[in-house]
This record gives C-alpha cells, structure tokens and sequence, in this order.
C-alpha cells in the first residue's frame, strides 16, 4: 500500500511538471507568435498601428519641413545681409540724398528700398527739405523697414509651431500605441514581457520622433530670430543714415539761400 501511495505521489508530480512544461512551452509559442521578428526602427514603425504610423509619418515631415525651411532661410539671410552690408559701405560715402538715389537707382534689396523711398517723398515734395519733409521721410522708411521684416521672416514661424506642437503630437502616438499594447495584453492572456516589451517600443518610438522633430525646430527657430534681429538693425542703421542726407540737404539749402540773397 505504501509502495501504491509513493507511485501515485510520483506520478502526481511528474504529471504536475509535465503540465507546467506544457503550459511554459504553451506561453513561449504565443510569445513568440505575438513577438514582432524584427525590432529595428523601420520593423517597429512597420509592426505600429494605423495611428501611430500616421503619427510617426507626420513627424518626418515636420522634421523634413523644419530642415528645409532651415537651409532656405540660412541662404535669404546671409545674402539679404550681404547686400545691406555692401550698400551700407556705398550709403556712407554718399554726400547727398540725390547721390545716394543715384546709386541705388537699380537695386531690389532692402537697403535700396529704402533710399528709393525717401528719394521718392522728396521729389513728391517738390524739391523742399522742411521739417514735414522729414517726417514723411521717417514715415516711408518706417513703412519699409516694416515689410521687410516681414519678408525676411516669413517661414519662421512654421518652426515655433513645430517646435512647440511636435512633442504632444509624438505623446499622444505613444499613448494610443499603449493602449493597444494592453489591449493586446488582456487578449493575449499573458504577462510575459517578451509579449508586453515591442508594443511598447513601438509606442516610445512615436515620442522620440516628436523630440528629434522638435528640438532641432526650436534651436534654429531662435538662431534665426537672432539673424533676424542683426539684419534690422541694418535696415535702422541705414534709415538712420538716410535721414543724415536728408538733414545735411536740409542744412545747405537756407546756406544757398543766403549766398544768393548776398
């Protein structure tokens, strides 16, 4: 009998390690099953769901924008800066404000519009350098100053807006890609890591995306407004400039006035 017992006993824990074999080997088939083969970046966007594909793709696109838009304003800069530096050097050597219109007769930059405006209100206003001249001038150089910032700085905009929305957007991929992860955990039936780990790989990768978008859109977004900020202080240095010609016009015409009355 006791020999009996001992069978059964051994037989009981055999089957129960059997069974639990069974089950493991049951647990490493599904894990394997539900395990994406390939883990790289490109395997997890392929492997993510519809959302977070979307999302991820959105992402590229600004990071490709923000890039683009970098290169393409770095060029209009530097140049734009270049030129107002070459017609600052012409602008100082000019004696009068009709000097200066003359050099600048041909030019579509910035600093030539400027002297085209003033020159422009002068000859509306018939020759007479009066204080009135001299405001109307401020008034023009003012107006052009104004629609040349604006040129020079449309497009910049669009990396604020990345900047500062790119980050949620990769958040909110990650947390759909986290809800789908549990989803597929409760029907999975199984806590095994192995199983749990790539969904939620998948989901981080949509935040990284969001970063690597945003921060590269922030930091040229401020080193442009910082170009930005020097190339109008060019355009003042030349409006400042220009009413110099204007007032030193303005001096010589009560002198020539008075040598003629003599």
């Amino acid at each position: 009998m006791k020999n009996k017992l001992l069978g059964l006993k051994t037989f009981g824990f055999a089957s129960a390690g059997v069974l639990a074999t069974l089950s493991s080997a049951h647990a490493q088939s599904t894990a394997n099953v539900l395990l994406p083969h390939d883990l790289s970046p490109w395997g997890m966007f392929m492997n993510a769901d519809i959302v977070v594909k979307a999302v991820m793709i959105g992402l590229a696109f600004a990071s490709l924008v923000t890039w683009t838009v970098c290169a393409a304003k770095m060029i209009e800069l530097r140049g734009e800066t270049v030129r107002a530096k070459r017609r600052m050097r012409t602008l100082d050597a000019d004696q009068s404000l009709a000097h200066a219109a003359r050099d600048n007769a041909d030019g579509r930059d910035a600093v030539a519009r400027i002297v085209q405006a003033a020159a422009r209100e002068a000859q509306l206003s018939g020759g007479v350098f009066d204080d009135g001249l001299k405001e109307r001038i401020t008034l023009r150089l003012e107006r052009v100053e104004a629609a040349m910032s604006r040129r020079i700085a449309r497009g910049t905009g669009v990396l604020a807006t990345i900047g500062a929305t790119a980050p949620f957007v990769g958040l909110f991929g990650t947390v759909w890609g986290i809800m789908n992860s549990f989803i597929g955990i409760s029907q999975a039936h199984t806590t095994n890591l192995a199983v749990v780990a790539p969904g939620i790989a998948e989901a981080l990768l949509a935040t990284a995306l969001g970063l690597i978008a945003a921060i590269p859109a922030v930091v040229i977004y401020n080193h442009l407004a910082r170009m930005i900020t020097g190339y109008r202080a060019l355009l003042s240095d030349a409006s400042a400039q220009v009413l110099l010609l204007v007032s030193r016009d303005q001096g010589r015409r009560p002198l020539g006035m008075a040598r003629a009355a003599e």
